[in-house]
């Protein structure tokens, strides 16, 4: 059977933007929601008490299922772990996007994601297979990092960090954004428009990677499946749902696809060996005194501000030592940061309690509750301290080849 789509009106979600999609004998009904929207709520509330769907999916992976339905989820954290793994980057913009959830549904009386929410229960007590059909956020985090150049990098930061620590109701612009696309975009503000490889990464790849997993998840079975999505997603999804022909695990396994890291750090490599050849030639044209005095100053910048870093952040008087101690030897760990080991050493210190998981989400919406809560500025200690750590690498190969040249 060939696939079809239909536009046209269904009289169980009149006034609601949906699309169906018949293909390989099932019919897919695609419900357009804002995931700001009591409206929404109700007409997933009346779509699937009708009856008439075999199979529910939502615009959602497991770990923001966890977070929408476990309050607790936080609380399960191994902190140690995500510094270990190098997930403290990853986990902080997780956080940055709670925050700003947190921020629309104190503003606008209705959790974010609430219709997804409420799908996903009201599947489960009709006993209805429920397919969690979005690519997780971290996947499309580094999917997105790995197409941007460093200016690129810098400005999704920024914009992750503004949204963070906004203290302003969000505009009115944002709120209609969400009620006709999508919440990454939302929560990246004008930046993902203006980045068409952003854009491309956040939404349109997402609409491809629903598409195919909707086509995975009918091969077992049901015949008549509604699909929660933002309404933004509609045109894309239906699209690629009726259009696409490739096989849908190879595809998935392509949209999932992350393009590892280079394991030499070239740049970094080259940097140092500048900064290291500089101080071999002061010992060579100035005898021990200029060499000693070269490393010094290699020691001073890097140690220093790595340790200015980790003070900004409010780290523990170990976890400052540690960064400055252990930041001049940056070129004997290439692959592991100095943020990591105060990091570490700030989580031993201060061990987070299960009070400071419990209210993470709401501290993380202001830059006091980042400092009050322990487990905020363990993320804090590791940003921050790092940044201080690279600043320092630059400042002292500069300081070093101005001697030099003296």
């Amino acid at each position: 059977m060939e696939p079809t789509y239909n536009a046209d009106h269904d009289d169980l979600l009149s006034g609601q933007p949906h699309r169906i999609v018949e293909r390989d004998g099932v019919r897919y009904t695609l419900l357009g929601t804002a995931h700001v929207s009591q409206a929404s709520v109700a007409a997933v509330e009346k779509a699937i008490d009708s009856g008439r769907f075999d199979a529910v999916a939502v615009e959602l992976d497991s770990q923001r299922l966890q977070a929408l339905t476990d309050p607790d989820a936080l609380s399960k954290l191994d902190l140690v772990q995500v510094i270990r793994k190098g997930r403290v980057a990853l986990f902080a913009a997780n956080l940055a996007l709670a925050a700003y959830q947190r921020r629309l549904a104190k503003q606008l009386g209705i959790e974010p994601g609430a219709e997804l929410k409420q799908a996903v229960g009201l599947a489960k007590a009709q006993h209805l297979p429920v397919y969690l059909i979005d690519r997780e956020v971290g996947t499309t985090f580094k999917r997105a990092s790995a197409r941007l150049g460093l200016f690129g990098k810098l400005k999704l930061a920024g914009g992750l960090l503004t949204g963070l620590f906004a203290s302003d109701d969000v505009g009115e612009e944002e709120i209609e954004k969400l009620k006709q696309g999508d919440m990454l975009e939302a929560s990246f503000g004008d930046f993902a428009s203006e980045s068409p490889e952003l854009y491309d990464t956040i939404i349109a790849e997402r609409d491809r990677y629903m598409a195919t997993r909707l086509r995975e998840e009918a091969g077992q079975g049901p015949r008549e499946v509604l699909a929660v999505v933002g309404a933004g997603h509609l045109a894309g999804l239906s699209r690629h749902l009726a259009e696409d022909s490739e096989d849908p695990g190879v595809l998935r396994e392509q949209l999932e696809f992350v393009q590892q890291r280079r394991r030499i750090p070239w740049i970094t490599l080259g940097i140092l060996a500048v900064i290291i050849a500089g101080i071999g030639l002061g010992f060579w044209r100035g005898g021990m005194a200029m060499g000693t005095d070269l490393l010094l100053q290699w020691a001073m910048y890097t140690g220093g501000l790595a340790a200015l870093g980790a003070l900004i952040a409010g780290s523990h008087p170990l976890s400052i030592l540690t960064a400055a101690v252990v930041a001049p030897f940056k070129p004997f760990r290439l692959s592991v940061p100095t943020g990591a080991f105060a990091a570490l050493v700030e989580v031993h210190m201060r061990k987070p309690a299960y009070g400071d998981f419990l209210t993470l989400r709401d501290d993380a919406q202001t830059l006091r509750g980042w400092y009050r809560n322990r487990v905020s500025r363990v993320v804090l200690t590791f940003l921050l301290t790092n940044l201080g750590s690279m600043t320092g690498v630059w400042l002292a190969g500069l300081q070093i080849l101005h001697r030099l040249q003296g």
